[in-house]
This record gives structure tokens, sequence and C-alpha cells, in this order.
């Protein structure tokens, strides 16, 4: 990453963190991730303000990283659910970076889970490999203009 100057308005990580930034975004895609999905559940399990959860849940909605669908238990109320958009799923590579990156230097023992491929229960890493196949050190990782 040495040699390019990116101007802030077009940066794709300024752009990202203009929607993934706010404390809670990323915690409520990892739980919608694994599963927990409804209103309730995500305010209990993230232990959030309810007024802020629903900001939070509307502006990765609007971002197109969630969508709302609606569903309703005997004599309740229609209430809504929260799945992934396909925007969304493509945040699976950042939050195992960040988690690997978190188990590394902010762990105080061992990591309190590890990703593993659930047909063989192999260890998942994520590894930065160029489109010819060579693994990518950071220290070999450059960047160019688009053409």
């Amino acid at each position: 990453m040495r040699g390019v100057v990116i101007d802030n308005d077009r940066c794709s990580i300024a752009r990202a963190l203009g929607v993934l930034g706010e404390r809670w975004s990323l915690q409520i895609v990892r739980d919608v991730f694994n599963g927990v999905r409804r209103f309730d559940a995500l305010q209990q399990h993230l232990a959030i303000a309810r007024n802020v959860l629903t900001n939070r849940l509307h502006g990765l909605v609007e971002a197109g990283l969630l969508e709302r669908r609606p569903y309703q238990e005997f004599g309740s109320r229609v209430r809504y659910e929260y799945d992934l958009t396909p925007a969304g799923r493509d945040l699976w590579p950042v939050l195992m970076s960040l988690m690997a990156w978190g188990d590394r230097h902010l762990a105080d023992g061992p990591p309190p889970v590890e990703p593993e491929h659930v047909d063989c229960g192999g260890r998942v890493k994520l590894v930065p490999v160029c489109e010819h196949g060579h693994t990518v050190d950071p220290k070999q990782l450059g960047l160019r203009l688009s053409r």
C-alpha cells in the first residue's frame, strides 16, 4: 500500500466505514450471521438500548446489508426479523479478519470461538491470494490506480 494517494471521498475503506463504522453495526451483522435475527433477541444479546438498535437496524437496511421480513406469532402483532442481503453476506471475510486480528492482538487467553468448515471440521483461515494463485504477504502488497 505504498505510493498511491487516494481521495477520501472515493476511498472504498472510507465509504465502508461510513456504513459500518458506527458502534454496534458490525456486532449486529455478526449476530445476524449467527442466527440472531429478531429485534428482541438482538437487543437482549447485545445489551444495546432499543433506540440505538432501531437506528442501527434502519441504517443497515437503508445501506442494503439487511432486509426486514415480517413474521407473526399466534395471538401477536406482526413483527420483523432481519436477514442478510448478498451485500451483507459479503461481509463474512471482514468479520473473520477482525476476529482473527482480535484473537491475535487483544485476547487474554484462547479465542472464545474458532471458525470451522462445517462439512469437514477443518479450521478456516483467510489467506490473501492474488489472481495468479500466489499467497501475498502484507509487505508484498501494493496499490495501483484503477484502469
